[in-house]
């Protein structure tokens, strides 16, 4: 920032008031189908990104999710700080949640979700036959591509979710998907669900920065500049 006499000024801090807001009609419709799917599902898992493990949460699953049990899972964890991770798992710890990091590319990394889905599921055998498994998160914090490791790990099958670098790119529930045979688990990948206001500016424009909001919609030049 220059001022008078040629001189530069560094800005200690950031200042942008003027929030994103992305809300389309199939996030709205994605969430009344998950609140009527529910009822069938066993275990939810709460996809969040990594790299910005606060900005990615979206209060409105905790409302959908009620009492079914959810283990929170941070994605994409090869691009956070190890420092990060360990405040979060404090933090976590603390609310009483259980939570796990992952990257898709490490099949050890994956398989910890599987294990706390067939512990779930080998601990009563009559209650779940196959267990359901729901995975939710906003846009573009990797769910299907979760879902296509999950798969790949579970039962050494390809792709069977949709992937793609812009966020939106699962607009619906999708049917059920087999990811382990012994004990059955199958699951149900959900489209990506934005706030529909996200009430802190800087905040959203980490959103924006990670995917999670298309950027004709955000201010290109403003996003730009926060992250310089």
């Amino acid at each position: 920032m220059a001022c008078a006499g040629g001189l530069r000024l560094t800005r200690t801090s950031f200042v942008h008031e003027k929030s994103i807001s992305w809300f389309p009609g199939h996030m709205m419709a994605g969430l009344r189908e998950m609140r009527d799917q529910m009822r069938t599902v066993d275990l939810v898992v709460e996809t969040r990104d990594a790299r910005i493990p606060l900005s990615s949460i979206n209060r409105q699953f905790e409302q959908i999710v009620g009492r079914k049990r959810r283990v929170v899972v941070y994605n994409k964890a090869d691009l956070a700080p190890v420092a990060i991770q360990d405040a979060v798992r404090r933090e976590m710890a603390m609310r009483d949640q259980q939570v796990l990091f992952t990257d898709t590319s490490i099949n050890r990394s994956v398989k910890k979700i599987l294990g706390v889905a067939s512990e779930i599921a080998l601990s009563d055998p009559v209650k779940y036959p196959q267990l359901v498994v729901m995975v939710v998160g906003m846009p573009n914090v990797g769910k299907s591509s979760l879902i296509n490791a999950l798969r790949r790990t579970g039962i050494n099958r390809g792709k069977a979710a949709s992937t793609g670098a812009k966020p939106g790119v699962t607009r619906a529930l999708s049917s059920r998907i087999r990811v382990l045979d012994t004990p059955p688990v199958y699951l149900v990948d959900t489209p990506g669900v934005m706030i529909p206001h996200i009430p802190d500016p800087v905040a959203a424009i980490k959103v924006a920065l990670t995917g999670g909001i298309k950027d004709n919609i955000a201010d290109e030049a403003v996003l730009a500049d926060y992250l310089l």
